[in-house]
């Protein structure tokens, strides 16, 4: 059998499950078992495939997803999350915009913790929205901080998405982990700059309202007790992993425990919320490791079918530059995002665009950087990104489609604005790694 009729009916028999309705992980397992069937020898390939692939899940390197995913149950629901957003909003006084900066400033930290964009999306659509509205912001205002969350939440650590990809790829978790700081430091920057030209261009967009005045003194010790804590933990896993005290896994488990210490330092960790955490913890664990247990299987049957030598070697004799192949990946990435949840997509192309990727030269964590920004955009690319609808179902019933689309692309603008300066200086996202 050619390579690419290997590729077709691998990829054919996923798309057809995942057509009649079966999750991603299952209609994965269900053509690597058919794929294993034809390509190496019946009963006995189905059962080294699987022996392989339970191989797969005892990695040292998927340790921090579970306890990445747990720090952020418990941030959640043991309301540390909503103190910060909080104490955010009351330090920023009369700032014109102020709820739109707390959007973005408390949505990252949540976001980044949480590890989903869609579970954030929803929960700050929900909480932030509302409130926005009755304060006569404009949609663009209200909408498009959340939307653009993701962008930060993806990458900058601790990120379980992050992790996943890096474990697919087999790459260096800590220095991807690493190389979005700085990008994700930058992307910050840019929403910012983007709410303050916003409310520049037109003051009623966020109109002022009267606030508390709270003294120097006061705004102080709010920042130390409601803000700092929850801050430091993300602060001091980084500083950990640079100085190269901890491995990642490590980061992760003194995370968990500093998100622990605090809840119970101001008196919210309650045997319920520690029952919702390690239950909202154990579903997307579970789910994840389902994923890559399907990703490994699936990417040695593309090699023992040739479908991925084969499609490597095609997708270079076209003799385009590497930088137009990276685009024609980008596009792929982002055509796919607006049809599939970001775990299905890297399951599906991790296997493919590496390998590729390494032929071309890229650096593989400067690669996984871009295609973890470009699966973000993806969920917010009009017209079909999933995000857009997501705040659909969490805006006020009077919200259009339209004034949704509007909101996204200032923020989609940023983080493509990103891409292009990661590509021109790749060293923004390398020189913390190398470090």
């Amino acid at each position: 059998m050619e390579w690419f009729e290997a590729l077709a009916l691998l990829l054919g028999t996923i798309m057809l499950l995942m057509a009649v309705g079966m999750p991603i992980a299952l209609a994965f397992l269900a053509a690597n078992i058919i794929g294993a069937w034809v390509f190496m020898g019946g009963e006995r390939g189905i059962t080294q495939l699987l022996n392989n692939g339970l191989g797969s899940l005892t990695k040292y390197a998927l340790m921090p997803i579970p306890l990445f995913l747990l720090m952020g149950e418990i941030f959640f629901h043991t309301g540390l999350g909503g103190r910060m957003f909080t104490a955010i909003d009351k330090l920023l006084g009369r700032l014109p915009g102020r709820l739109s900066y707390v959007t973005v400033l408390g949505g990252t930290a949540f976001s980044t913790l949480s590890g989903s964009s869609m579970g954030s999306t929803a929960l700050l659509g929900s909480l932030m929205v509302p409130e926005m509205s009755r304060r006569g912001y404009k949609s663009h205002m209200s909408i498009g901080p959340i939307l653009g969350t993701g962008g930060l939440a993806i990458i900058i650590p601790p990120s379980a998405l992050a992790v996943l990809l890096a474990t697919l790829a087999q790459i260096d978790v800590a220095a991807l982990l690493l190389a979005g700081v700085i990008p994700g430091l930058v992307l910050a920057g840019f929403y910012i700059a983007t709410i303050w030209i916003q409310t520049q261009i037109d003051p009623t967009a966020a109109p002022a309202y009267e606030v508390e005045r709270l003294s120097f003194a006061k705004k102080i010790g709010l920042l130390l007790r409601e803000v700092v804590p929850m801050v430091s933990v993300m602060i001091i896993i980084i500083v950990l992993m640079i100085q190269g005290f901890v491995t990642p896994s490590e980061a992760a488990a003194f995370g968990a425990l500093g998100v622990l210490v605090l809840a119970a330092v101001f008196r919210c960790l309650t045997w319920e919320a520690m029952k919702k955490s390690v239950i909202g913890a154990l579903r997307v664990t579970l789910m994840a490791y389902l994923i890559v247990f399907g990703s490994a299987t699936f990417s040695q049957l593309l090699a023992f079918s040739g479908a991925s030598r084969g499609l490597v070697s095609w997708a270079t004799s076209f003799d385009l530059a590497p930088l137009a192949m990276l685009m024609v990946m980008f596009a792929v990435l982002l055509l796919l995002g607006m049809f599939m949840e970001q775990i299905s997509i890297m399951l599906l192309t991790v296997p493919i665009f590496f390998p590729l990727a390494q032929t071309l030269g890229f650096d593989p964590i400067w690669f996984a950087l871009i295609m973890l920004l470009s699966l973000e955009i993806s969920f917010t690319t009009p017209p079909f990104g999933l995000l857009l609808f997501v705040m659909k179902g969490v805006s006020p019933p009077e919200t259009t489609m339209r004034e949704i689309y509007t909101s996204a692309f200032p923020y989609i603008f940023c983080s493509l604005f990103l891409v292009i300066l990661l590509i021109v200086f790749p060293q923004i996202a390398l020189w913390l790694p190398a470090l």
